[in-house]
């Protein structure tokens, strides 16, 4: 089986060939309410916030724990006008430099710190599964 580290590595480098991308196609619709760049941004958002909570807990300490579950809906909604906001470039590039930071970040724990860190919060170690999902919504909607 593949490891977390190399699926990771494999979204990271569809982020990054997403480069290709014109600004107008990183302004397409993606669902009701984003776009490309708003999913990208989006996706910064996340990997952003998994990598503080592990350099959090590696530097102090603080358990993974303390995110909710359950408030992603409501973390999405309060941020989409900032995502709406920033220049779709921007928010490609942001989404591949963030993933890339976190790529190295969790290539870099032990065996032993990738083990605590899955039994707090699986999905700050295992980023491929989030950014393949939306990787795919922008693919289809690119393709529409």
């Amino acid at each position: 089986m593949t490891s977390y580290h190399e699926r990771n590595r494999e979204q990271t480098r569809r982020l990054a060939a997403l480069r290709r991308l014109s600004d107008d196609e990183l302004s397409r619709p993606v669902g009701e309410h984003w776009t490309v760049a708003v999913a990208l941004a989006h996706i910064q958002y996340w990997d952003g916030r998994a990598l503080a909570g592990i350099e959090a807990w590696k530097r102090h300490g603080v358990p993974l724990t303390l995110w909710r579950s359950d408030e992603g809906r409501v973390v999405n909604d309060l941020r989409l006008d900032l995502w709406r906001a920033l220049p779709p470039r921007e928010a490609l590039e942001g989404a591949i430099v963030t993933a890339e930071a976190l790529d190295r970040v969790l290539a870099a724990l032990t065996q032993a710190d990738a083990e605590t860190v899955a039994a707090q919060r699986r999905s700050a170690l295992e980023r491929w599964m989030h950014r393949e999902g939306h990787l795919e919504e922008i693919e289809q909607a690119l393709a529409r």
